[in-house]
């Protein structure tokens, strides 16, 4: 009886251990995902401050979705999600010059912590910055 008790015992113990390691990785996905509306501010050479969003979709790993920024929407490319590691990649013009600015960012619950990248005369400029995931739908 004694060993029976033991067993029982033993496989309420697994089903328990079981459970919370379910639910510790279904909350890890949860907070690991990208998809939303962000939304963050900077200034400008000119000391304006300007506001870009961007629009994510996460499936997987894979990552889609649209930067708004000057009046623009251009889609990301390259996306990918890693654990809380978000990167991708998008190609703008301005005044006739194409450039690629790279961003890689750290997903923080509803936030984004992120440094983007990108090439001018030569030079790599970085910027650090953080977006928020706002109410809305994404």
């Amino acid at each position: 009886m004694a060993t029976r008790t033991r067993f029982v015992a033993g496989l309420v113990a697994l089903g328990l251990v079981a459970g919370l390691v379910g639910t510790s990785r279904a909350d890890d996905d949860k907070k690991a995902s990208a998809t939303g509306n962000w939304t963050w501010t900077f200034k400008n050479q000119n000391g304006d401050e300007i506001a870009s969003s961007l629009k994510l979709k996460q499936d997987g790993e894979k990552l889609t979705g649209t930067l708004t920024a000057f009046g623009n929407d251009t889609d990301i490319t390259d996306g990918k999600v890693e654990k809380e590691n978000i990167s991708f990649t998008v190609n703008r013009e301005f005044n006739g010059n194409k450039f690629t600015i790279k961003y890689k960012g750290k997903l923080e619950g509803d936030t984004i912590k992120f440094t983007s990248e990108f090439e001018r005369d030569g030079e790599v400029r970085k910027r650090e910055f953080e977006a928020k995931r706002s109410a809305e739908k994404a």
